[in-house]
């Protein structure tokens, strides 16, 4: 409508124009230089007309024949781009369905025509990993940080992660070093540093990590306490550390972790071959106090304190709360031994068997029964003692082998790289 009325006015405006040049034709005389020019005003209006068209014309046609270059140019481009964008898509597709060899060549073959060349080379480098083509791999992660210089961060992570899945503990590690200078807080850099301690069993350097891995929040809690409870029982394990050391390594724990039961039992086996008894006493009764633990009861038994019969009287004061405890009563009947307690012992070895039989009670009480110059019952505790020692030894390889079996049934299926983040602790015990 607006365009309609604006040609009506042009139109008016032309036909009242030409109306009153043919009643008014009026003259025009130019005098340049020697150059005389006279015309009528419509002849002048009309050549003036005439010359603006041919200019716009002109400019026009010059324009087009400057930018058809560019636009051939932006047209090649777009065509390579969207090629590469198509490409990346189809790469992905063949990587998600298990196709490394095919993703690999795709992705490849349409890097250096995209604007998101890391992503192509990044992605072809996981599927050379897969297709264990590990210096293809190596070749695409270095394009990568050439076609992206900025990223160095982003390529030297996704390398780690594949020298850690190929188990290149060395050169993981070389790399996630030169990363911490990089970016010293980065929260995933910790981690991939933590799961790289853990299984190389470097828990010295993985209990270093502990604090900044708590104050970065770079795992959930519970793991975070995990791998310091493995990383203090690694420690505490080590070979030919002595008491000082011992001391040292504990008392560098929270508190919370000093009164693990774990490391509480790890600590008092090594304090008892490290002939620190009195200290590993007092740590495994202060432990007891808060959380009754089986396995530590019979670590207690095995202390010995310079004052057996203040030993004692600690132990039985427990018999209130856990007098049906078979490990306790081994315990008290050990302790009943070491203070020539003889019938008392006696009573303490015949109430555990009652409760839960176990071999090293049997031979507890044939050892008793030898001191007493019982020599028939003697042999025959040993007997049972001995059967119920086989036996055990049955079950415990029954279920060894059907767990062995389980793990291998899982690791054969999926692959759980969490998991690595959660080592086995192994105590001393």
């Amino acid at each position: 409508m607006r365009l309609l009325l604006i040609a009506i006015g042009l139109l008016a405006a032309a036909i009242g124009g030409a109306v009153m040049l043919q009643r008014y034709p009026g003259y025009v005389y130019l005098e340049v230089g020697l150059w005389t020019v006279e015309t009528t005003l419509a002849f002048l209006i009309a050549a003036l007309v005439m010359a603006f068209v041919l200019l716009y014309i002109g400019l026009r046609l010059l324009g087009l024949v400057v930018r058809t270059p560019r636009a051939l140019r932006r047209g090649t481009y777009g065509r390579r781009t969207e090629r590469s964008r198509r490409g990346l898509t189809r790469g992905l597709i063949e990587m998600a369905e298990g196709r490394w060899s095919q993703a690999e060549k795709i992705l490849t073959r349409h890097a250096p025509d995209s604007d998101t060349a890391l992503l192509h080379y990044l992605a072809a480098a996981r599927a050379a990993q897969q297709a264990g083509a590990y210096e293809r791999r190596d070749k695409y992660l270095k394009a990568a940080i050439e076609a992206n210089p900025e990223a160095d961060v982003a390529v030297s992570l996704t390398q780690a992660e594949l020298q850690l899945a190929h188990h290149q503990t060395e050169h993981a590690l070389a790399t996630l070093n030169r990363l911490r200078g990089l970016a010293p807080h980065h929260s995933y850099v910790l981690k991939l540093l933590a799961r790289l301690y853990a299984e190389t069993e470097d828990w010295e350097s993985l209990s270093g990590l502990i604090p900044e891995l708590r104050s970065r929040k770079a795992l959930t809690r519970e793991r975070i306490d995990v791998l310091e409870r493995a990383a203090a029982l690694g420690q505490l394990s080590e070979p030919g550390i002595d008491g000082t050391a011992l001391k040292a390594i504990h008392d560098s724990l929270s508190r919370r972790m000093r009164d693990d039961p774990d490391i509480a039992l790890a600590y008092a086996d090594r304090l008892i071959t490290a002939d620190g008894n009195d200290t590993a006493e007092k740590r495994v009764r202060h432990v007891l106090g808060r959380e009754w633990d089986e396995r530590l009861v019979r670590c207690y038994g095995r202390i010995r304190c310079e004052d057996p019969q203040r030993q004692l009287e600690h132990a039985e004061a427990w018999l209130k709360e856990h007098g049906r405890s078979p490990m306790l009563l081994l315990t008290l009947g050990r302790l009943c031994v070491r203070n020539r307690l003889w019938g008392k012992a006696r009573i303490y070895f015949e109430s555990s068997i009652g409760v839960e039989p176990r071999a090293e009670t049997y031979f507890e009480l044939a050892n008793l029964l030898d001191e007493l110059g019982e020599f028939g019952p003697a042999r025959e505790q040993y007997r049972t003692g001995l059967a119920k020692a086989v036996e055990s030894a049955d079950g415990n390889g029954k279920r060894g082998l059907a767990r062995i079996s389980r793990e291998r049934l899982l690791a054969g299926a999926t692959d759980l790289p969490e998991q690595a983040l959660l080592p086995t602790a192994r105590s001393g015990s």
